[in-house]
């Protein structure tokens, strides 16, 4: 390779058929068709991704009560959300973890959905009426959701009594004050 430059020089070949080293020419026309190329690279690119799920709606239930436990909530919230597709008592659930992190907010609207999806879902109620006595609001909103729990499921009537009496005390109290 004695007397031969290290840079590289194209060739083009011009409009004539000539040869030509500089290429201007030839590659100001082929701007539009190279972006056409790209543009069509592009869009043959783009694929649709469809993602199955290989856990049962159960599985995700499981698997949110495993990391609420452990106190990932934000997990728990993510599979119990997964899962609440299928199955409304995973919004039972949901409701559960929100108000373990305390966002009261996230927990009523977890329990109205799951109480809207299961109206006869006695804990739903009574987590419900929980909450609320928790938050010192709707008190008697609470006391009707802790007496139908306790219509609904008159075999678990110890605790749901709990609730209702504790929110029976909160009631007197605000007419004291």
């Amino acid at each position: 390779m004695k007397g031969r430059s290290s840079s590289v020089m194209l060739r083009w070949i011009g409009y004539g058929g000539e040869q030509t080293t500089g290429g201007f020419w030839y590659i100001h026309r082929s701007i539009p068709l190279l972006l056409l190329l790209l543009l069509l690279a592009a869009c043959s690119t783009a694929k649709v991704v469809v993602v199955d799920d290989p856990l049962t709606p159960e599985e995700h239930i499981n698997l949110g009560v495993v990391n609420e436990k452990r106190g990932n909530y934000m997990e728990a919230l993510r599979q119990y959300r997964m899962a609440s597709r299928e199955l409304p008592i995973a919004l039972f659930y949901m409701g559960n973890a929100c108000f373990r992190m305390k966002d009261y907010g996230c927990a009523e609207d977890s329990y109205r959905k799951a109480l809207e999806k299961m109206p006869d879902n006695a804990d739903v109620m009574n987590n419900l009426a929980w909450l609320y006595y928790t938050m010192g609001k709707k008190l008697r909103e609470a006391r009707e959701l802790a007496e139908q729990a306790i219509k609904t499921r008159p075999e678990r009537q110890d605790i749901y009594m709990d609730t209702l009496v504790r929110i029976n005390e909160a009631l007197k109290r605000r007419k004291e004050d």
